[in-house]
């Protein structure tokens, strides 16, 4: 695959300002903790004028052109994993435009000035990684008109930050699970931020939503009807590729955005290689053993070719998942699935080789490769484990699942 001019010019501007702008101030910031959101709004508007954002004027030229959201991934993480976290679960920000009056009064003008967070509230701390029977519930009330929340969720990606959230929850009305968007100025939950071992700059919580009324109206499967019926395309309210949208009418929504997330989450995986194979690239010629440059020693070369592999190949595998995702084909969800848990893994063992060709240098926190290695870890959990992509693979080439 090549990229076109375009392409390569947003690559190269995007570079550009990582370097510039965080590049600088990444190890300080990813020391103190998850971003603020004054900091995350300051980092949403600068990227704005590259194009990248949730905004109606933005979102479409960000999550419409795949290769630009992919590009954008990878970049983001070669400098800073937890920016392209923070920005990639801001996407349910986009469905303000399509929700409820209410809704729009208070969340859109910021919106449109770029200025909204969102959040995608899925995993609960009994469940885990079982979607499919959320023990969230939303309760309809009909004198009131009004869906009440009930339970909690965990691991959220910018839910100490948010201004909206999406959320994962059951109807007990059709028992069937959907999807609520909840907005914090009319309906406030609770937060508290979590402390974990990488992605530190992005704010996760275990958010309690008990007590949340939300109108019929925010209700996924709502927003999306309504704003057909108002005379929007598909690609008007879900605001990915014509291909990727195709995938929410043919599965799950919420397994169509997987689908998506778990691309990205392929590229950045390739980004936190790149930085750590270029750190260990240049670092053996510069360390001397033995009278002469480590560059020069067998098993270090043999570490970087092994490096170097997993580099390539993971790029590769990301960027047919890409492909796939982009032609709407039949194969999407297991390319992407397949993607995401090859390419974290192999994020794992790249930097930790990277460590060992650095020797006792590599465990120094000073040195960026123990925050590479701690971003890396991190990276096979979210979004999925290995063993579900292993799993959602295994049931897209035979087609039994061995779960239920």
């Amino acid at each position: 695959m090549q990229l076109t001019e375009d392409q390569q010019a947003f690559k190269q501007d995007l570079r550009d300002y990582l370097e510039t702008e965080v590049e600088p101030d990444v190890d300080e910031l990813d020391r103190n903790g998850p971003m603020s959101r004054d900091r995350m709004l300051d980092y949403m508007d600068d990227l704005r004028e590259l194009g990248i954002g949730h905004d109606p004027d933005t979102v479409q030229e960000y999550f419409g052109d795949l290769w630009r959201f992919a590009i954008a991934s990878e970049e983001i993480s070669r400098v800073w994993p937890s920016l392209n976290v923070a920005l990639q679960m801001s996407f349910p920000a986009v469905f303000v435009e399509h929700a409820s009056e209410q809704t729009r009064e208070t969340m859109l003008p910021r919106l449109e000035d770029g200025q909204c967070i969102g959040c995608l509230a899925v995993t609960e701390p009994e469940g885990g990684s079982d979607t499919a029977r959320p023990n969230v519930v939303a309760e309809y009330e009909e004198e009131e008109d009004m869906y009440t929340l009930r339970g909690q969720k965990t691991w959220v990606g910018n839910g100490g930050i948010a201004d909206v959230a999406l959320v994962v929850a059951e109807d007990e009305q059709t028992g069937v699970s959907d999807m609520f968007l909840v907005d914090y100025e009319h309906q406030p939950w609770e937060a508290e931020s979590i402390q974990k071992l990488g992605w530190k700059g992005v704010n996760n919580a275990r958010m309690d939503f008990t007590g949340c009324k939300v109108p019929p109206e925010n209700k996924l499967m709502n927003i999306v009807g309504n704003a057909m019926a108002e005379g929007n395309e598909m690609t008007d309210i879900v605001p990915f590729p014509e291909s990727v949208t195709d995938l929410f009418a043919r599965q799950k929504p919420l397994n169509a955005t997987f689908s998506f997330m778990r691309t990205g989450m392929a590229f950045m995986a390739v980004g936190i290689m790149q930085a750590a194979f270029e750190e260990a690239l240049e670092y053996v010629d510069e360390r001397e053993t033995f009278g002469k440059s480590i560059a020069g020693h067998q098993l270090v070369q043999e570490k970087l070719y092994d490096m170097n592999a997993a580099l390539v190949s993971s790029r590769q595998t990301a960027r047919r998942a890409a492909e796939a995702l982009e032609e709407g084909a039949p194969e999407a969800r297991r390319l992407t699935s397949l993607a995401k848990g090859y390419c974290c893994e192999r994020s794992k063992d790249v930097t930790d080789e990277a460590i060992q060709v650095f020797g006792g240098e590599g465990l120094k926190t000073e040195r960026r490769l123990e925050r590479y290695y701690r971003d890396a870890r991190v990276m096979t959990i979210p979004d999925g484990t290995t063993e579900i992509q292993k799993l959602i693979v295994g049931k897209e080439l035979t087609g039994t699942a061995a779960y239920k």
